[in-house]
């Protein structure tokens, strides 16, 4: 067997959070394995969630793929929201790269980065390290992030002059609300910028899925297009066991699963009314149902009875799921999803119908794509005090229509 010493050595650099670390080590652990690469995975260090430390913990991940933490960075005494922190954090722990890249051995050929992590392409250029970016959401996304630049400066700056809907080559109309927050355009900017510069693209898709976009973007750049969502899950089997023996005793097709990824979560209202739509459904499910992110929420956020009343026909969890065995599970159809790209190419993968719930970042965008191409419904919410909820009666709707099409008919 080729020694790691003689394999062609590229480093992998993921950003915080699940959705961006499991596309990039699925797509570290296909260079091991089917092009006999050896591989070393940077970790941003943060206070990750359990699913996320096992995935880089895992025993099974082969033998060439090596994982290295970066050193933690500490910005907790910064005033700033969230979305922006993770910018921050990302900035900060880069400031340790150029030290550990012209340590690592053997030296590197190349380094594959998230477009979280694109300010590491001047680091790297510094070494002589090409880079390439993994986009690991949609050629959609991409083509926005490639053009957001010209739209900048035919508006100089004044982000209040974007129209609504925004056209982007190769795009249907975009509504610029389903893609960035307003707040985080000057934090994009940059990222946008450096697109152009880097030695290629990786773009999580089909050509089936989105060929108009990615013929658009062939145009236009050099790129690159390497589907890569994950193929099987990388999971305790313990954990796994409890999920797949239930599921094995439900009827085929008969099945919704409900799950908004690895951040997201409902306010105690919607949590409620999403409680009694399922029960009313009278459908089975499978629900990775997250503690409320109201501020004031305590004790149980389930209507009284919920859980004694759907036994045997519903499952929950309160923190993770095997979602790739899930999905691929003969008994599932249905899938209520925040539409995070993962998400979308793991039920696309599978033939699993959606019900689109975005909650943040571009979701709204892949939602409104899901949409269109018909594989998603996506539920109407009412408003009440300045709140949207998605009532009971169109939770039960969409859950009823969603199953009664695609799964027991």
């Amino acid at each position: 067997m080729e020694s790691s010493q003689k394999k062609p050595h590229v480093t992998v650099l993921a950003s915080p959070g699940i959705g961006h670390v499991t596309p990039l080590l699925e797509l570290a652990k296909r260079l091991v394995v089917d092009h006999g690469f050896h591989v070393t995975f940077l970790s941003i260090t943060t206070d990750a969630p359990p699913a996320q430390l096992q995935l880089l913990s895992n025993p099974s991940l082969p033998s060439d793929l090596h994982v290295v933490s970066l050193p933690r960075v500490d910005v907790s005494q910064q005033p700033i929201g969230i979305s922006v922190r993770i910018f921050l954090v990302v900035q900060e722990t880069l400031k340790s790269l150029p030290f550990v890249l012209k340590n690592l051995q053997p030296p590197i050929k190349s380094l594959v980065v998230d477009p979280l992590c694109i300010e590491a392409l001047e680091i790297a250029a510094d070494l002589s390290i090409p880079t390439y970016v993994f986009m690991t959401s949609s050629a959609s996304l991409l083509a926005f992030t490639m053009y957001f630049p010209t739209i900048n400066a035919e508006v100089n700056g004044d982000y209040s002059k974007i129209a609504e809907e925004v056209i982007v080559p190769g795009c249907k109309p975009l509504l610029l609300d389903d893609l960035v927050p307003g707040v985080l355009l000057p934090e994009v900017l940059p990222m946008c910028n450096r697109f152009p510069s880097v030695k290629g693209i990786l773009v999580n898709t089909w050509e089936e899925l989105e060929p108009v976009t990615l013929l658009s973007l062939r145009e236009n750049l050099f790129f690159l297009g390497l589907p890569a969502p994950p193929d099987k899950p990388v999971t305790s089997t313990l954990e796994s066991s409890k999920f797949l023996t239930w599921l094995d005793e439900q009827p085929i097709g008969s099945v919704v699963y409900v799950s908004f990824g690895s951040g997201g979560t409902l306010s105690r209202e919607q949590m409620s009314e999403l409680a009694w739509g399922l029960e009313l459904s009278q459908k089975r499910f499978v629900w990775v149902a997250r503690p409320p992110n109201d501020s004031s929420a305590s004790g149980s956020f389930f209507k009284a009875g919920f859980l004694d009343r759907t036994r045997g026909r519903g499952l929950v969890t309160d923190s993770w799921a095997p979602q790739v065995a899930v999905l691929s599970h003969r008994s599932v159809a249905g899938f209520v999803t925040h539409c995070g790209w993962n998400s979308v190419l793991e039920s696309v993968l599978h033939g699993v119908a959606m019900i689109a719930w975005p909650l943040y970042a571009e979701q709204r965008m892949n939602a409104r794509f899901l949409v269109d191409v018909g594989v998603a419904v996506w539920p109407e919410a009412e408003e009440d005090d300045g709140k949207k909820v998605v009532g009971r009666c169109e939770v039960e709707r969409v859950v009823r229509t969603i199953l009664e099409e695609e799964g027991e008919g």
